[in-house]
């Protein structure tokens, strides 16, 4: 009796958990302030002009002629874009493939505050890794507004000001030579072979969906609340339901094992 009722508990909480679970509604992309809508195989607008960290006037379609790493920040972020920059720098290192012959790196402040002169200066932080005669292949660029959110919407990269500061996911966008979106990496740590692979797909002009889609932002932000908390609801209902499910499996095999016990005897 007591073992029926400790399932009849098991289950109730299950079904709380993954009633708590389900009340969480989809979010709609076009409501989302903050975070990344995936847009595989767009390409983007190759027009766009832009200040290198020499101050000179480039064109994205001038710049991007082999497959190509894309990321975004703002040069005062004190949270994710320097680790997000760091963990670039070190999968370069890495990386059997070689930047400036394989590939290139593009970096884009979508701070219009950003001047080429900061571009350089925090350029300089996160080459020293890589050979001098490479250097060169990790392009830092600045803009005005209007580009900054043609080139930002077309990647589906979705920021929002945070007082003096911004919220904004933490991703490097993979581009194929032709500025097609082939690949999204999320997170401040890049694996060598990921990457690798990234690279190697999008000079095929390939695209390949994403397998791990756990962002990280700079703040956490509440999309659907429009505030910046932490899902207490959803995360204590993924651990409940998952350790209730530990504990009705675990009495279940017991309950098996003591049966299949019984009838030996």
């Amino acid at each position: 009796m007591k073992n029926y009722l400790l399932y009849l508990v098991l289950a109730v909480t299950l079904g709380s958990s993954l009633n708590t679970l389900g009340q969480q509604k989809p979010i709609d992309e076009n409501l989302i302030e903050v975070g990344v809508v995936e847009l595989l195989e767009d390409t983007i607008p190759m027009d766009l002009p832009f200040k290198n960290e020499d101050n000179e006037t480039v064109t994205l379609g001038e710049l991007i002629t082999k497959p190509t790493v894309l990321s975004f920040v703002y040069f005062d972020c004190p949270g994710l874009c320097s680790p997000l920059l760091e963990g670039v720098s070190k999968v370069v290192e890495k990386s059997d493939l070689v930047l400036g012959e394989d590939y290139q790196v593009i970096t884009i402040s979508f701070n219009t505050s950003d001047t080429p002169e900061k571009a350089r200066t925090k350029k300089v932080n996160f080459v020293q890794q890589i050979s001098k005669e490479y250097r060169d292949d990790w392009i830092y660029l600045t803009g005005d507004q209007e580009e900054i959110d043609a080139i930002t919407h077309a990647v589906g990269y979705k920021y929002k000001p945070q007082g003096l500061d911004w919220a904004h996911p933490s991703v490097i966008v993979v581009l194929s030579p032709s500025g097609k979106i082939t690949r999204y990496l999320y997170g401040i740590d890049f694996l060598p072979f990921d990457f690798k692979m990234a690279v190697v797909e999008a000079q095929k002009g390939l695209a390949r969906p994403t397998i791990n889609k756990v962002l990280e932002y700079c703040f956490s932000y509440d999309p659907e609340g429009q505030g910046y908390t932490l899902q207490v609801t959803r995360v204590t209902g993924t651990i409940i339901l998952f350790f209730a499910l530990v504990l009705f499996g675990t009495l279940l095999f017991r309950r098996k094992k003591r049966n299949s016990a019984d009838k030996t005897t």
